[in-house]
């Protein structure tokens, strides 16, 4: 191919990712519309939205009638252009769901994990669980555009290896390759924050916004940061891990994963809610968690405490609350740092998210400068607990929005 040719390929590739994100952002959208906001002409968007059309990527819907002339006819994203399997390794389960184009979840299973457990049998775990989505997908016919996983830890994107992940103790996972190997799938692999980031920019309360930050707080605390539209990885592509962010002037005897004291995520992850309610439980505190823990013969967790929580335990709502205020102190310092239009907690902890914000908005309120807290909002994910498994569909569906011409013509 000669250099003409190749800066042809190119800017034709540039122009049709321009005209699907467009689709993607604004749909239903008339040719005339597209031609509009991009620049380009007439002639040049509709053969851009033909060969969206012969890729299945969109199709076309309906008339717009406003307007004198005659009506134009729109187009929008094809939710059955194929579909996707979406990972999630959390720290103490794995997620597997099978979705459509546009994110909608048409199968789906979670197991629980034992992180003491060795690595390669909580990854054949996940393989399994893979191999049966593949199974029923294979039955119903769909087409996989791909596979995308989301894993706590940094994450080396192009080269698909997780390089470290301090609350599984895993370090050079190579995933990329055990799951193309397994699969024959196109494999993408993020960290779980920046993935959820990813997924609010595409399909959440984020699609309109340049700038925010998207908290995921679980067994640890990440963060993906959309800096100028984009998301922003650093020098070495690791930035987010704002969870071993030393928030202690004086560290106290808590041990992070990580190996250091005083880390955020110590203060405000799942496990230091548990600990402030076992030590209420010890000094003999009036609450119904003992009772909950007997009758459900279960362990003391996120779920059983926000259930006390919304009979009205006051024990619960105060751990959530002491939580909360900790969340805050983080959230105020990233505000501050960055300025952002949103930011937006997810992740396991969110279950509780309607305890937790008061408090949250509450600290940053006392700990923000004024005048930058007055342009902030901060939301909880309209995903939750699946903020990261959505996030892995969306690294897939982000690929091919990018690269549509990767998507075959039918």
């Amino acid at each position: 191919m000669n250099k003409n040719t190749a800066d042809q390929a190119f800017v034709r590739e540039t122009n049709l990712s321009l005209a699907l994100r467009l689709i993607h952002t604004q749909s239903p959208i008339s040719r005339a519309q597209l031609a509009g906001i991009t620049g380009l002409n007439k002639s040049t968007v509709s053969s851009l939205v033909d060969e969206l059309l012969e890729r299945n990527l969109v199709h076309e819907t309906g008339s717009n009638t406003g307007g004198a002339g005659r009506p134009a006819t729109l187009v929008e994203m094809n939710p059955q252009a194929g579909c996707i399997i979406g990972v999630e390794l959390g720290v103490d389960f794995v997620s597997v769901a099978v979705t459509d184009f546009l994110g909608n979840i048409i199968w789906r299973r979670r197991e629980d994990a034992d992180p003491t457990e060795d690595q390669e049998k909580m990854i054949n775990q996940t393989l399994r669980i893979v191999k049966e989505a593949m199974a029923v997908g294979k039955k119903k016919n769909y087409h996989f555009l791909g596979l995308g996983l989301a894993t706590p830890g940094t994450v080396d994107v192009d080269q698909g290896v997780l390089i470290f992940a301090p609350n599984l103790h895993w370090r050079n996972v190579p995933f990329v390759t055990i799951f193309s190997e397994q699969t024959k799938l196109k494999v993408f692999v993020e960290n779980d924050a920046n993935a959820a980031a990813i997924a609010e920019h595409l399909f959440g309360t984020a699609r309109h916004s340049q700038d925010f930050l998207f908290v995921f707080a679980g067994v640890g605390i990440g963060g993906g940061l959309f800096l100028n539209g984009k998301l922003y990885r650093g020098r070495n592509g690791y930035a987010g891990e704002i969870g071993h962010s030393p928030i202690m002037a004086e560290p106290s005897q808590t041990v992070c994963h990580c190996g250091n004291r005083g880390c955020w995520e110590t203060y405000a992850n799942q496990y230091s809610i548990i600990q402030r309610v076992q030590a209420r439980l010890e000094v003999k505190r009036s609450s119904i968690i003992p009772r909950l823990m007997v009758e459900q013969n279960t362990p003391l967790s996120i779920p059983l405490i926000k259930q006390a929580a919304d009979a009205g335990d006051q024990e619960a709502i105060d751990s959530f609350t002491e939580a909360g205020h900790a969340m805050g102190q983080g959230f105020a310092g990233l505000i501050n740092i960055f300025n952002p239009e949103k930011i937006i907690l997810g992740g396991p902890l969110s279950i509780a998210g309607e305890y937790l914000l008061p408090a949250i908005k509450e600290t940053v309120t006392r700990h923000s400068l004024p005048e930058i807290i007055q342009q902030a909002e901060v939301l909880l994910s309209p995903f939750g607990p699946d903020a990261s498994l959505i996030g892995a569909i969306a690294i897939v569906v982000d690929d091919v929005l990018s690269h549509p011409i990767s998507i075959e013509r039918r």
